[in-house]
């Protein structure tokens, strides 16, 4: 996998690093995310009362531990913009995403028998899309908030599916059109005043 998120960071912070000098920015991370044995970090900034936008990166970069040849490596990048009903960084909020990343995944038994195919054979491919977000945010002191928030949406995936194992046989090259849930987030979030 090629990563080409510091352009994507370095752009977006290009484009909104006018608006950083006497602004809010919060660090942040999605204990959903990590779930996934993901390490993430979002960078988030008011450019208003009201108003926010939002980077964030995740990053999987190793195979499951147990010798079972089971990976879900990838990297993913959102940035989102988000309107809040009352102030930034409090309370009801709704936003539009982008996303974008790649992907190796095989050798995975997902619950609810998820994406079934994925626990005998691998992907590897990219992805790109975006989507709607609505979630709420909750003051816990003066520096510390919570947050939860879905997100619904578009993404368009060019894939190769290959026999499972990191050798396999290479079976198809294909793509695929996903309409449905882009995001779902716990997160921890630090507010820089």
């Amino acid at each position: 996998m090629k990563c080409k998120a510091p352009i994507f960071i370095s752009a977006f912070l290009l484009t909104t690093g006018q608006h950083l000098s006497a602004q809010n920015i919060a660090i942040k991370t999605n204990a959903l995310y990590w779930a996934t044995t993901t390490p993430n970090a979002g960078v988030e900034m008011s450019l208003g009362e009201k108003s926010t936008a939002q980077m964030f990166f995740g990053l999987n970069p190793w195979k499951q531990s147990g010798g079972d040849q089971s990976s879900l490596r990838h990297w993913m990048l959102m940035p989102e913009y988000r309107h809040w009903f009352c102030q930034s960084f409090n309370g009801w909020f709704v936003g539009a995403h982008l996303m974008g990343g790649e992907f190796n995944a095989g050798g995975v038994k997902l619950p609810f028998g998820l994406l079934s195919t994925l626990e005998h054979h691998r992907y590897e491919g990219w992805f790109v899309g975006g989507g709607i977000t609505a979630g709420y945010q909750w003051p816990l002191s003066r520096h510390w908030n919570l947050e939860t928030s879905l997100g619904f949406g578009y993404d368009y995936i060019q894939y190769d599916k290959m026999k499972c194992g990191s050798c396999g046989e290479k079976l198809k090259t294909g793509h695929t059109n996903y309409v449905g849930p882009t995001k779902a987030a716990v997160s921890l979030v630090y507010v820089i005043n």
